[in-house]
């Protein structure tokens, strides 16, 4: 079977956690190679992960005629640099999400990789996840009745960790890039359309460099449809979404860190509640076969590009909306 070699741009702790053991275990990936600007950093990642080829630099990765695609788990404000310079070599891109800074960035990372003729791929591995689609055919079967609204929540208490990339203002920190993006993505996924407005409260810590440590927002849909979220870096662990209708509800819980064992679907109708699942699936893996399908031509991209600037776009809106204190239409 062929293979879609990778190379991954950085070691971060989500490569190590959850995208090298997905990508090892894939039907479709090879994972030939770590690169760090920290050689011996990069070596000790081969060694641990039986990886074939370190690198001392991005550079020397990118150089490298062996690898196809690349995935990076760099910080924010470092996403548009390094996926442009992949892109420059002929690398298909994998890149975490959020996208970018904001849309502005994101489009022109979606424009060049266009121009390159590179796949360019935003990191939501939840909706690789089977029981995404699975939710939406049973909210269009109309088992749950008429959609009234979307409740989505994300908090995880990482306040001690001072120094944090998730904590410098200008790395692109904050809750809403690392944990707000997941039930404003989602939400944008189950409607189908675009959001018309959004108002949202968050809290800017002074001793956390001035990023949004916790904010709980209103995003207005068409249809007089909302979703309500609270998200952020302050607050105990919480992983939820849930979607109402006029007879029922459907519950994801977790929603967006879906384990093999936890990967079900709760449908509440009256005093009913039915469970399907769990599928026992690695989303991470259904992502990357879905990236190397993509590349060679099998299928079409579950999730364009495009989408992600989309994406960029209400956060951009909900971070200027946090930071006036108003509501902003978009």
């Amino acid at each position: 079977m062929k293979r879609l070699r990778w190379g991954i741009l950085g070691c971060a702790a989500i490569a190590d956690r959850a995208v090298i053991p997905a990508i090892q275990a894939s039907e479709t990936g090879e994972l030939l190679g770590i690169a760090s600007r920290d050689e011996t950093k990069a070596r000790n990642k081969a060694e641990q992960f039986g990886i074939p080829k370190h690198y001392g630099s991005y550079e020397a990765m990118l150089t490298d005629p062996d690898i196809d695609a690349v995935y990076i788990p760099l910080p924010n404000h470092l996403h548009k640099e390094w996926s442009i310079a992949a892109a420059k070599a002929g690398k298909h891109i994998l890149c975490e999400k959020p996208l970018a800074m904001d849309a502005k960035e994101a489009q022109e990372m979606v424009d060049f990789c266009k121009e390159t003729g590179v796949h360019l791929a935003e990191a939501f591995m939840y909706r690789h996840h089977p029981r995404i689609a699975r939710v939406k055919e049973i909210i269009a079967s109309g088992e749950i009745g008429k959609l009234r609204g979307i409740r989505g929540v994300f908090t995880y208490n990482g306040a001690a960790n001072k120094g944090d990339i998730r904590q410098v203002k200008e790395w692109g920190g904050g809750g809403l890039y690392d944990v707000g993006v997941y039930p404003l993505s989602a939400a944008r996924l189950i409607m189908g359309v675009e959001p018309e407005a959004v108002t949202v409260q968050a809290l800017f810590s002074a001793e956390h460099d001035d990023v949004d440590m916790m904010a709980s927002g209103l995003v207005e849909f068409p249809g007089h449809v909302a979703l309500t979220f609270d998200c952020g870096m302050w607050a105990t662990f919480r992983n939820e979404l849930e979607i109402v209708g006029t007879e029922g509800t459907i519950v994801l819980k977790p929603s967006f860190l879906p384990s093999k064992e936890t990967d079900d679907i709760a449908i509440h109708v009256g005093d009913s509640v039915r469970r399907e699942g769990p599928y026992g699936i690695d989303a991470y893996a259904a992502q990357s076969d879905q990236f190397a399908r993509v590349v060679w031509g099998e299928e079409p991209p579950a999730y364009t590009a495009q989408d992600a600037v989309a994406n960029m776009r209400l956060l951009d809106a909900c971070l200027a909306s946090a930071r006036t204190r108003q509501r902003v239409v978009l």
